[in-house]
């Protein structure tokens, strides 16, 4: 420690003294400063090279390498309900993985059991950040090796995209925009895109095919339909390897119960179906709001096809495992098989075992259309893949076991592991 002394009441000889206005520097004063100024400068070099001959400091991270025989995907909105799930099967399968989310709709407690279930240095990683945010986009891409993007973040309640359309536009859009942007420039080759029914619209044949005119009826499924466009845009003209994934309703839950559906309290009312089925069964709202019962349906409510989360994800995988440079890919996700509202509110109750679940059924909501379902046929022939979680009551009785044993959800973990 430097010892810089006391001050002094007293006045001692040789000291600095002001004459007129002036001041005359005591040379011993003035050698004294110039010592300790070259002593700290001595220590901070010192320093300096110490941490530059550490190889722990000095070791560059993992995820900005790209290592052979390591696979690194970037996953936005990977904190979500669809893409914590994505995120957890490209870990088993010896992905890494970064995730980035703003933590507007996902849940940083799902990010900790997937740090927990996977501790090992480079294998995943959470930046929190927004995507609209193109600095901050960019330096994610200029300090990491990514080999792949898998883009799941955007907001994705057709109701609420009614109300404030212009969120919608700028979420998943523009944002969309960015990523691509990004992965251009920094020479990301392959993007797999989740993309959704609803930029079909309301179709005059069923089921629905990847040659359907795409006519979206609500800002949601345009919002969607323009970032798909921009996406084959720019790819007529590039060697990027794409993926689209135009996917149903999405139900289920992580089947070894660690991870299940989370959505925040306040956006109940814009949530899907299995949401506010598992909350009236729990007594948080005091019975189910089924809004439409005059469609031109065999009992007139909406009729949906219903895709567990777990083969939603293995579709993701095999786009990835089949992605080529210059190719585009666009599937339909689906079972292939329609099931309305009132089936489905009858099968969650025989999953969650109370049958007394008030209905209450209302006017319909506004951007919903009357039936979509797919047909899965180009996603089977191509990519080998097809649905195996098709028994709705099954599929919602596994979200169940979540919901019961999560009743706060994923809480709010205070401590990240590193």
């Amino acid at each position: 420690m430097l010892n810089l002394g006391r001050a002094r009441t007293q006045q001692r000889s040789g000291r600095s003294m002001s004459l007129g206005g002036l001041d005359y520097a005591d040379p011993k004063k003035k050698s004294n400063f110039v010592g300790k100024i070259l002593l700290v400068a001595t220590l901070t070099a010192l320093c300096v090279v110490l941490l530059k001959q550490s190889p722990t400091l000095m070791a560059p991270s993992p995820f900005a390498l790209h290592e052979p025989g390591v696979f690194h995907v970037l996953v936005t909105g990977g904190a979500g309900y669809i893409g914590s799930h994505a995120a957890l099967r490209l870990l088993k399968d010896s992905y890494r993985v970064t995730i980035v989310d703003n933590l507007s709709r996902g849940n940083l407690g799902a990010v900790k059991i997937l740090q927990d279930l996977f501790p090992e240095p480079g294998r995943l990683q959470f930046i929190y950040a927004d995507l609209g945010d193109a600095k901050s986009v960019d330096k994610i891409f200029s300090e990491n090796a990514f080999d792949a993007v898998m883009h799941f973040a955007a907001v994705a309640y057709v109701g609420e995209s009614t109300l404030n359309p212009l969120k919608y536009y700028h979420n998943i859009t523009s944002n969309t925009l960015v990523v691509l942007e990004r992965m251009v420039a920094h020479g990301v080759k392959t993007l797999i895109y989740s993309s959704t029914c609803a930029t079909y619209g309301e179709p005059d044949k069923m089921p629905i095919t990847e040659d359907t005119p795409q006519v979206p009826i609500n800002p949601y499924g345009k919002a969607k339909k323009m970032a798909e466009d921009i996406i084959l845009d720019f790819s007529k003209n590039s060697d990027m390897a794409v993926m689209i994934l135009r996917y149903f309703n999405v139900i289920g839950s992580d089947p070894e119960g660690r991870l299940g559906e989370a959505p925040r309290p306040e956006l109940r009312e814009h949530g899907r179906i299995s949401g506010a089925c598992f909350d009236a069964a729990r007594g948080i709202i005091p019975g189910l709001k089924v809004k439409g019962t005059d469609y031109s349906t065999p009992d007139g409510t909406c009729v949906r096809d219903y895709i567990d989360v777990t083969d939603l994800v293995d579709a993701h995988v095999k786009a990835l495992q089949k992605a080529e440079p210059r190719k585009v890919g666009i599937y339909n996700v689906g079972t292939g098989k329609g099931r309305s509202v009132k089936e489905f509110v009858e099968a969650c109750k025989k999953a969650t075992g109370v049958v007394n679940i008030k209905v209450e059924y209302l006017e319909r909501r506004p951007g919903d259309y009357a039936e979509v379902y797919s047909d899965p046929t180009k996603i089977w022939k191509e990519l080998n893949w097809t649905a195996k979680h098709t028994d709705l009551q099954e599929s919602l009785k596994t979200a169940w076991r979540w919901q019961k044993s999560h009743r706060n959800g994923y809480g709010n973990p205070l401590v990240m592991s590193a």
